[in-house]
């Protein structure tokens, strides 16, 4: 059996989605991160040591809540030179504190730009990211964001059955959705699937990114870091 069927995930449903921000709200509570304190160091996707998840507006008016993927194969996993990054059987990619030297690989590394680095902290500086709420799901509860969303534009479960309700919704619904699911097979798929009704590229989604696990691409040219460490 493919590890892969034993990983949970996250469907995103785009054409669900109305920017209430609930969602980005019940993450800051589930993380404790507060308010801003300032205009953070963000990634594209508009994410912060501040902040681990954001809802993006296209130029279309299309809303898309942007947080970490949790790669199958994930890149910042396979570069860190001391195990920081680390994946749990459920495929959520976890960070360990206490291991961390602070080379920042895995921002470097990740395909979709994710981790964000605590550069105002110059005694304690973290690399900071979604968890997927996993003391949460550990639990048996849903994620924060999940539980928090009124319109049900995010599903929670095992990404096969997710995959399936995907494909369902696609077949019975042609017109609504593009015949796409993102992160099934992006970058060797990720545990947060995609559904949308405007391609995906409008919503700032990388469309150029291929079916090769990030690993691959990555690890070699990495791979003598631990020897020189």
């Amino acid at each position: 059996m493919s590890l892969a069927l034993k990983h949970v995930g996250v469907l995103v449903d785009v054409t669900r989605c109305i920017g209430c921000n609930q969602c980005v709200e019940a993450c800051v509570a589930a993380n404790d991160l507060g308010e801003l304190r300032h205009t953070p160091q963000q990634a594209p996707d508009g994410l912060s040591d501040q902040r681990f998840a954001a809802i993006v507006e296209s130029p279309q008016g299309a809303y898309v809540r942007k947080a970490c993927r949790h790669c199958l194969q994930p890149a910042c996993v396979s570069v860190c030179p001391v195990g920081a990054m680390l994946q749990t059987p459920e495929g959520v990619v976890l960070y360990d504190y206490a291991k961390c030297m602070g080379c920042r690989y895995c921002m470097i590394a990740c395909p979709f730009e994710i981790p964000t680095y605590e550069y105002d902290e110059p005694l304690s500086p973290r690399v900071m990211k979604c968890d997927m709420c996993h003391a949460r799901i550990s639990q048996g509860q849903l994620p924060g964001c999940v539980a928090a969303c009124p319109m049900e534009a995010l599903t929670f479960g095992k990404r096969e059955d997710l995959i399936d309700i995907a494909r369902e919704r696609i077949r019975n619904s042609p017109g609504k959705y593009v015949k796409h699911i993102y992160g099934e097979r992006e970058m060797g798929g990720t545990s947060w699937l995609y559904l949308s009704g405007v391609p995906f590229a409008e919503l700032g989604m990388r469309e150029d990114l291929g079916v090769t696990p990030a690993p691959e691409l990555t690890s070699g040219a990495l791979s003598v870091v631990p020897i020189v460490a």
